[in-house]
Formats: structure tokens, C-alpha cells, sequence
């Protein structure tokens, strides 16, 4: 049996969908790629167990549409797995019937939808396309498998597949997330052309660099506008052995200089201490550089410290806002003075915060918005902060953000298509125009003569020049990004 693990081109006009490996949907004017490692274990879990396995990524590869569908052709898949997200699932019905149109009498493709979304609201797509299953939770490595072995050898299906019975639909039952992550082979980076995802990414200082996870996903996990919440409901992790061995396949195989690991939030305590001692002792932290997200008020001074020893760079912080009731509105379960302090400890280690932002809630106002900017040029001009990334607020269906605005009437549409980050669809006192001007402001703060000066006395190769010059185009890609018309 073949299974081909499907990401089609999308051409409207709009730019790079930012799909893969992602919390949140946004088109992108500047080619930006994202490893999705939960599909990239799915392909070498299942060619492990002796499937054919096609990774046929027509983003990252820059393919025409038609030049997929040739592909489709010419390879002949049992299963074409698609993951899918609020913004683009729409534009994936279509395709999905165009998949199954193609069927002949010696090939009838079973088509497969998994993601966030369809997790959320998996009898929609059933009612709105052909499509033969929707896997619903985020183990889609083990639910994929398991689908292959029930259509080729008859094996039970698992908890939270939906599918067909004749003209009826069905499933069986809500997903289980009871899968043991160390069960899985390392990925098979050569299978899913690792190489796409290595340089086009503004994570990465130093280049190649892959993504891991080494968790599922966020210990937290309340907040209540994320959408991996409804994929990922339980935490678990990897044992660090499990991951330091990946890493040291991906310095001494594949040549990797720089590491993000995409968990939600990197695993604190015991497990922190264990992983960045085996960095150490291993000899890896003079090797790679490691990234991640991590959480204000899980560390220590003295887990800032052995984090830089152990080699990581770039701390990633959901700061959201920088008022504190828009913060307890999302159950964000820190503050700002736990923000501050955390990244003035990650700087004063010598690691790079980076903290995230996001305007346009549904009880923010211009006044409330503004406070965020202020903070974050306060630390930006404090040098405790390196570097910042704005959006726009979207409720995804699911998260309990979408459940409260639908509530309390407060959704502009639930016209998937806009749902993409370039207009707000939640109703509240800021105003398109007011949204984007506060996130391009966001982008600015940083715009202080102390942050600059500080940021040019530090450059000590060329490689550091070259960082800043791509991060200054990315700055500037993202600002174009929010400066589109609103509709």
C-alpha cells in the first residue's frame, strides 16, 4: 500500500500559506517553511512498517497546482493524507473532490483530512466534501498507521476516526491520546526531504537547521485561544535520551547547526536538568545551537545558566499582551512582572528572549493595546528582549476563545476563508485599520537608539551580519503583510 502525505499548492493570490507546524494560520509575502514534525514521524513510522511512502510537500517545493496533480497521478496513492486548518480548509474540500475525481476503475484513492480543525468540527467536512476520513486528535502519526493497517489488513480502527458507512457517517468515538511517543522511530529526514525546511525559516541563526519535538504539547496547555489545546488535551514527553539521540543523529548524519524544538513548551524541571546535562556531557552544545518555547516563572536563575552552558540560544515567550486582565481573559496564568523577570534572567545567562504578541481581543481596547507596545519597547530598550512577533487574535473553532465569542455574539463571520490573519474577524472596540496599525506598531518598538546600538556592538562575524539582514527583511515583510487593505 502507498500512502502519500499531502501538502497541495494553494494559488489565490494571497501569498505563502504558513501551514505546516503551526499554531496559527498566516499567509507569508516572503517564502517561509516550517518542518511539520508530527507528519514527518507519521511517514517514517509508516514506512517502518513496510508501507511506500511519498512526502509530497507542493509548498515547500514550489509547485503549480497542475504540477501536483501529475504527481498525484503519476504515483497512484491507496491514501492521500492532507493536514488542514481553518483558513485553507475550505480551498481543501475542493481539492479533496478533485482528488477523488480522478479515480479510475484501477485506482480509487482513499482521501484523509487530520488537523486542528477537523478535530474540532469533523461532520463538517464530512457533509462538505467526498472526503473518506477525518483523523481527529494530534497523534495523526498513530492514527495514520492505524488507518493503514485497517484498510490493507483489516486491524480495528482506533478512538476519534471518522469515516464512511455506506451513505451514513460514523465514528468511533472520541480520540485517545495514549500513545508512548519513545515507541517511534527517529524521523527519517532523507523520506521527507528535510533540506526544504533547513534554510527558509527565521529561526534559524545558523543554517542548515531542523525542527523536533520533544513533547506533545504544552504542559500549561490553558490558554484559551490556542488551537493545538484541541489536538493536544494531555502533555507528554519524550524520554531526553529519546531526544539527545535525535540530536546527535541530526550534528553527525545530516550536518544540523541550529535546532528549534516546536513543543508548546519545552519541558521544565528534572527533565530540563537530565537533557541539557546530556548536551553537555555529549559534547552537542559545541556543536548545535537549540531553541525553544518555554514559559515565565517555570525556571530558576540556575536553569537560565545551565540552558546557555548546555548550548541554547533563542527562548521563545508567549507574552499575548502586556495588560493584565486581557491576560487573565485567555488564562494565560502569568504576568507581566513574570515576563520581565524571566527574560531579564534569560538575557542576563546570555540566552535571546523572544516573546510573542497578539492584538485585537474582544474586550481590548486602543488604550489596553498600547500598554503592550510600551512594554515591549520597555524591554527592548532594556536589552532583555532580542526579538518580537506580532499577530492578529483569530478564535479557532474548538479552543474556548471561538466557544466564547460565538457565545457572546461576537464572531464577525464564520466564513472559514477569512479566518487567515488578515482582517480581525472578532468584533470588539479596535477597528481593522486600528488592529493592523497596533500590530505594525508592535513590530516598531524595538525601533529604540539603545536596542540598535547594542544590537551593531555585538555583531562579531559575518555570519551575525547576515542574521540581522535577514531579520530586518523579515521585519519588513511582516510589516507589508499587515499593511494590506481590509476588507
Amino acid at each position: 500500500m502507498k500512502v502519500m502525505i499531502a501538502y497541495p499548492p494553494i494559488e489565490d493570490g494571497k501569498g505563502i500559506p504558513l501551514l505546516t507546524q503551526n499554531r496559527q494560520f498566516q499567509w507569508f509575502n516572503k517564502p517561509t517553511y516550517i518542518y511539520p514534525v508530527v507528519p514527518a514521524t507519521a511517514a517514517t513510522l509508516l514506512k517502518s512498517k513496510g508501507y511506500d511512502v511519498v512526502w509530497a510537500d507542493g509548498i515547500a517545493e514550489g509547485l503549480t497546482y497542475s504540477r501536483f496533480v501529475d504527481m498525484v497521478r503519476q504515483e497512484n496513492p491507496d491514501i492521500i493524507a492532507i493536514e488542514t486548518k481553518t483558513p485553507v480548509v475550505k480551498k481543501h474540500w475542493r481539492i479533496v473532490d478533485e482528488f477523488k475525481a480522478l479515480a479510475t476503475d484501477d485506482w480509487k484513492p482513499n482521501v484523509v483530512l487530520l488537523g486542528d480543525h477537523v478535530t474540532a468540527l469533523p461532520r463538517e467536512s464530512m457533509e462538505n466534501c467526498r472526503v473518506d476520513f477525518v483523523l481527529t486528535g494530534g497523534d495523526y502519526d498513530f492514527s495514520l498507521l492505524n488507518l493503514a493497517d485497517h484498510l490493507s489488513r483489516g486491524s480495528a480502527l482506533e478512538p476519534g476516526v471518522w469515516y464512511r458507512r455506506n451513505s451514513d457517517i460514523d465514528n468511533t468515538g472520541k480520540f485517545e491520546l495514549k500513545h508512548d511517543l519513545n515507541d517511534e522511530p527517529t524521523i527519517d529526514r532523507d523520506l521527507t526531504k528535510w533540506r526544504l525546511y533547513a534554510y527558509k525559516n527565521g529561526n534559524f541563526r545558523k543554517r542548515p537547521g531542523a525542527y523536533v519535538m520533544a513533547g506533545r504539547d504544552c504542559w500549561w496547555g490553558k490558554c484559551t485561544f490556542c488551537s493545538w489545546t484541541t489536538i493536544f488535551p494531555k502533555y507528554r514527553v519524550r524520554k531526553p535520551e529519546n531526544v539527545l539521540d535525535e540530536i546527535g543523529e541530526l550534528i553527525g548524519k545530516y550536518g544540523v547547526r541550529e535546532i528549534m524544538d516546536d513543543t508548546g513548551t519545552f519541558p521544565a524541571g528534572q527533565w530540563l536538568e537530565t537533557f541539557c546535562q546530556g548536551m553537555i556531557d555529549r559534547g552537542y552544545n559545541k556543536k548545535v545551537t537549540m531553541n525553544c518555547n518555554m514559559r515565565a516563572g517555570a525556571l530558576k536563575k540556575k536553569h537560565y545558566d545551565m540552558m546557555a552552558k548546555a548550548g541554547f540560544r533563542m527562548l521563545l515567550y508567549g507574552l499575548e499582551a502586556a495588560d493584565q486582565t486581557v491576560l487573565n481573559r485567555v488564562n494565560k496564568g502569568t504576568t507581566t512582572e513574570e515576563i520581565a523577570e524571566a527574560c531579564r534572567m534569560a538575557k542576563q545567562a546570555g540566552l535571546q528572549p523572544h516573546i510573542t504578541t497578539m492584538v485585537g481581543y474582544p474586550w481590548e481596547t486602543k488604550e489596553s493595546a498600547t500598554k503592550t507596545i510600551d512594554f515591549a519597547r520597555d524591554l527592548f530598550a532594556k536589552g532583555w528582549v532580542d526579538s518580537l512577533q506580532s499577530s492578529i487574535i483569530i478564535p479557532y473553532p474548538g479552543t474556548p476563545l471561538f466557544d466564547e465569542c460565538k457565545k457572546n455574539g461576537w464572531l464577525v463571520t464564520e466564513d472559514w476563508d477569512r479566518y487567515d490573519m488578515t482582517e480581525s474577524v472578532i468584533k470588539s472596540a479596535l477597528s481593522n485599520e486600528d488592529i493592523k496599525d497596533l500590530t505594525k506598531g508592535l513590530y516598531k518598538s524595538f525601533l529604540t537608539p539603545r536596542f540598535i546600538i547594542k544590537k551593531l556592538l555585538a555583531i562579531r562575524s559575518f555570519q551575525d551580519i547576515k542574521f540581522l539582514g535577514r531579520a530586518g527583511l523579515s521585519v519588513i515583510s511582516r510589516l507589508r503583510e499587515f499593511s494590506r487593505g481590509t476588507s
